[in-house]
């Protein structure tokens, strides 16, 4: 059992890394010894709303600690709930929420994620960390994330039709010209500045040494393939998400240029997000990606429509479970807010429903979802409006 300072330590370290896209990747997510103890809270951003959000985790963790009680001694419960204790106590932490929070934890793990959307209240105990409302996150079709940049530096943002929030770039993404070229720079860091560097705000200024304007312009491809590569590593390739490219018209065509992100949209957004308040970015970004957001879902409705026609689609609940086990879903639309509480048979497929209170229950959509990834499937977590069944989930076959 790990002493407090202990668990402190390891939360602070764990705090400045734990990335979904990262974790669900590697496939941490799914290394889970049981008991595996999965925590939802909606949170709130400011103030006087998020003085309960404490509160209101601390009565979630005691409803960990009831379900455990049903199968577990208690020695090893304390073990598993105090990660969950120390973060509770975490000022510091509860003072920097977004909209929502999810916590899994288990003997030897223990993640945090703060999330741009509301997540309902749920504690699950289970075989399995119970992941839908991560991967209704990870899988959305409204997820996209905002480049911004300049001659100068980069900014990154992340964000859905609701939300958009600056995110720090990886190690080994370049923030700065200083920073990607380093002593191969040619011209210092406020002539850079001088040919329109954060925002765009500046005329371009001739100072009549030269060709050093078009030292300036090698410097700036040279830094935007630098950050191209960084963000298609590091960014778009784990994430999969589309890329909005915020900039001023002449850098938004260099960078175009040079680019060999697949996940780079052609429109973009011709100004410096320096110049907009991160609401006003929000909406512009949107504006861009709305088209190709409501797109993908027609494509998807009408694929599975095509497919059903043609016996490869399913809205059978039962018949879709033993086809994911079997390796023949395709694609899997899971409506956002439906749950449906029981157990799946992975050798089988059989549905064993149940209550979502009981300590080894957990959501069939949730199981269908991460099993179908596990076998190669495309997930889409698709809006209720949006359903093209009324069942909750619909399946796409290969054969």
């Amino acid at each position: 059992m790990l002493g407090a300072g202990q668990t402190k330590r390891i939360y602070i370290e764990r705090k400045n890394m734990d990335s979904l896209e990262t974790d669900y990747a590697a496939g941490l997510l799914d290394a889970c010894e049981p008991p595996c103890l999965s925590l939802y809270q909606p949170t709130h951003r400011h103030r006087p709303e998020n003085q309960q959000d404490p509160i209101r985790f601390g009565n979630l963790v005691k409803a960990l600690k009831e379900s455990l009680l049903q199968k577990y001694p208690m020695r090893e419960i304390q073990e598993l709930l105090d990660p969950f204790l120390a973060l509770a106590g975490d000022r510091n932490f509860w003072n920097h929420t977004l909209d929502g929070l999810a916590v899994l934890g288990t003997r030897g793990m223990f993640r945090v994620y703060r999330l741009q959307r509301p997540v309902a209240e749920l504690v699950v105990v289970a075989d399995s960390f119970h992941t839908k409302p991560l991967i209704r996150i990870l899988q959305s079709a409204d997820r996209y994330q905002v480049l911004g940049l300049s001659r100068q530096e980069i900014k990154l943002f992340e964000g859905n039709r609701d939300v958009l929030d600056e995110i720090e770039p990886a190690q080994g993404v370049p923030r700065t010209i200083t920073e990607a070229l380093g002593e191969k720079l040619t011209e210092p860091h406020e002539t850079v500045a001088s040919y329109g560097g954060v925002g765009g705000s500046h005329s371009p200024m001739h100072h009549g040494h030269g060709g050093k304007e078009s030292e300036v312009d090698i410097d700036a491809e040279r830094f935007f393939r630098a950050v191209d590569r960084g963000i298609l590593e590091h960014h778009s390739r784990p994430a999969a998400l589309p890329l909005i490219l915020a900039a001023l018209p002449e850098h938004r065509q260099l960078f175009h240029k040079v680019s060999h992100n697949p996940f780079l949209l052609g429109e973009g957004i011709d100004i410096h997000p320096d110049a907009l308040s991160i609401d006003e970015l929000r909406q512009r970004a949107w504006q861009v990606f709305e088209t190709h957001y409501l797109a993908r879902l027609a494509a998807l409705v009408e694929e599975f429509g095509s497919a059903r026609s043609k016996g490869l689609g399913d809205e059978d609940l039962a018949q879709i479970a033993k086809a994911v086990v079997a390796g023949r879903v395709a694609t899997l639309l899971i409506e956002a807010d439906r749950e449906v509480p029981g157990r799946i048979d992975a050798a089988t497929g059989d549905i064993e429903f149940d209550d979502l209170a009981h300590p080894r229950v957990d959501d069939v959509l949730d199981d269908l979802g991460a099993l179908a990834l596990k076998m190669g499937g495309q997930v889409v977590i698709v809006p209720t409006e949006r359903m093209p069944t009324e069942t909750g989930i619909a399946a796409i076959y290969h054969y």
